[in-house]
């Protein structure tokens, strides 16, 4: 079956030249090719678009009727291709970006007017939420996804390292005593975090892989860490918190950060992610650029920490 939209096109070609072999010359198609087309539309339609003689050819009243609205057709295909093409090359458009709810609020909401300032034609829509979305379905044109990646027909860029502690109010540190291993652990209370990917509320896992599990309990589990360093800050218990939620009380003293004898996870990081596209457009690539380019040496809320 031959692409209507290329016969829609030859039609117009051989309209304008009205010639069937000039049309053929024109497009780099065989004349052959180029009366297929045409009795294509015609076949279609159940119409003549040409008169044609052995010595002359000439479009019909109702060609001519069909030509205005195939060059319409065609304008707009073309304007098409045009603004999709300059999406490439030029950031511009709506740009959707999901991101974790504490991080999008701390970290990424005080860089949008920067962002805004450096391309006036790209309106961003941020998607505040901590399940994980599907980009493709849902209408995103990127995420930031913290901790492990569990999708890998994603294309994803390292922005930034996940830090996480474990941290106290200064409060409950002198009521309950500082926790100085692991195992200690099991005699505090401990805030849980619901909606880890790589372990359960009471599960905390230390070591430069996750290798070692440490089994806590405590009384408040949240899906929210906003929510979890308020009750730690109140001296409710201990939380395990990624510093970007708690740079600024960790400065301030009024949470500390408690060294214990098994390292953190190291292999935890903040990505940017994508649908597969060998050319994605200007938008998310200057989206993804900007952010690197903010967060590196050093992300912002890393700077002045121990």
């Amino acid at each position: 079956m031959l692409d209507r939209l290329t016969s829609l096109e030859v039609f117009a070609k051989v309209a304008a030249i009205g010639s069937l072999s000039g049309a053929a010359r024109s497009m780099g198609l065989s004349q052959t090719m180029v009366t297929k087309h045409v009795a294509a539309l015609e076949g279609r339609l159940g119409i003549k678009l040409f008169h044609r003689t052995t010595r002359r050819l000439s479009i019909t009243e109702a060609g001519r009727s069909y030509l205005e609205s195939s060059e319409r057709i065609l304008a707009d295909m073309e304007a098409a291709d045009a603004a999709v093409a300059a999406e490439r090359v030029e950031p511009r458009g709506l740009l959707r970006v999901n991101v974790p709810v504490v991080f999008g609020t701390k970290q990424i909401a005080p860089l949008l007017a920067d962002f805004a300032a450096r391309y006036p034609k790209v309106i961003t829509e941020l998607g505040l939420n901590d399940r994980l979305v599907d980009l493709a379905d849902e209408g995103w044109d990127l995420a930031i996804r913290i901790g492990k990646l569990r999708d890998s027909s994603m294309v994803a860029r390292r922005l930034a390292p996940n830090r996480l502690v474990v941290c106290a109010a200064p409060s409950y540190l002198a009521a309950h005593g500082t926790p100085r291993t692991v195992a200690d652990l099991a005699a505090h209370n401990c805030l849980g975090y619901t909606l880890s990917q790589q372990a359960s509320a009471e599960e905390w896992l230390f070591g430069e892989n996750g290798e070692i599990c440490v089994q806590v309990k405590g009384n408040l589990r949240a899906n929210n860490g906003d929510v979890l360093r308020a009750a730690t800050l109140a001296g409710q218990g201990l939380s395990r918190q990624p510093t970007f939620i708690i740079a600024d009380e960790l400065r301030t003293g009024t949470l500390v950060a408690l060294p214990l004898d098994q390292p953190e996870i190291r292999s935890s990081a903040v990505h940017a992610v994508y649908l597969p596209d060998r050319r994605p457009p200007a938008k998310v690539r200057a989206f993804i650029d900007f952010l690197a380019m903010r967060f590196a040496p050093e992300p912002p809320w890393e700077r002045g920490l121990i």
